[in-house]
C-alpha cells in the first residue's frame, strides 16, 4: 500500500468540501480527465462518479464509487480503470493544529495492476499522489482563505449533501 500525507493549512470540513465536489475530482486527482456525470447523492455510500482516465485519444471511461464515509474525517473509495485494474483509496483528514494531515492510502485491488509486486508500484503511485495532495490543498487551502469575518464558512455555501446536518456557521 502506498501511504502519502500532507498538512493542509485549513480545517477538515474545508478540504472534505472539495472531496464531496464530485465534479471537481479532475482537478485534484491525477490522471483523471474529465467528469461525465456524478451521482447526485455523491458522496454517500455506493454514489459514482462517471469519470474517463488517460489523455485523449486514449481515454478510459469508468467510475469511483464510494465504499464508506466518516465526514469530514475520511472517504473510501473504489476507482475503477479497466482494463487496467480497480484501485482502493482511503483518505482520512485528521485535525493537527490549525490545520489538517491529509493521508491518502491507495493499492491496487484488482485486476492486473493488483498483479505488480507493491514495492514496484508504491513508487509511482506516491509520486501521483504527492501531486494530487498538492492540487487538493490548493482547492482547499483557497477556500478557507475565503472565510469571512463573521466567522461564516468563507462566504461560499457549505455543500448541502443528503442526510447532511446544516453547518450553523452558515446561518451567521
Amino acid at each position: 500500500m502506498s501511504t502519502t500525507t500532507r498538512l493542509l493549512h485549513c480545517p477538515p470540513e474545508d478540504v472534505f468540501d472539495v472531496l464531496a465536489d464530485g465534479w471537481s475530482y479532475a482537478t485534484w486527482v491525477v490522471g483523471a480527465a474529465r467528469i461525465r456525470d456524478v451521482d447526485r447523492d455523491w458522496p454517500s455510500v455506493g454514489a459514482r462518479i462517471h469519470h474517463s482516465v488517460g489523455a485523449w485519444p486514449l481515454l478510459l471511461s469508468d467510475t469511483t464509487s464510494v465504499e464508506a464515509v466518516d465526514e469530514p474525517h475520511m472517504l473510501q473509495l473504489r476507482a475503477r480503470a479497466w482494463p487496467t485494474g480497480e484501485a482502493r483509496i482511503v483518505i482520512r483528514c485528521e485535525p493537527q493544529g490549525d490545520g489538517t494531515l491529509v493521508t491518502i492510502e491507495e493499492w491496487a485491488a484488482s485486476g492486473p495492476a493488483a498483479k505488480v509486486p507493491q514495492p514496484v508500484l508504491d513508487p509511482a503511485l506516491h509520486a501521483r499522489n504527492v501531486e494530487a495532495l498538492k492540487r487538493l490543498a490548493y482547492l482547499a487551502e483557497s477556500r478557507a482563505r475565503r472565510h469571512d469575518d463573521s466567522g461564516g464558512h468563507g462566504g461560499v455555501p457549505r455543500l448541502r449533501r443528503p442526510g447532511s446536518a446544516a453547518d450553523p456557521r452558515d446561518e451567521a
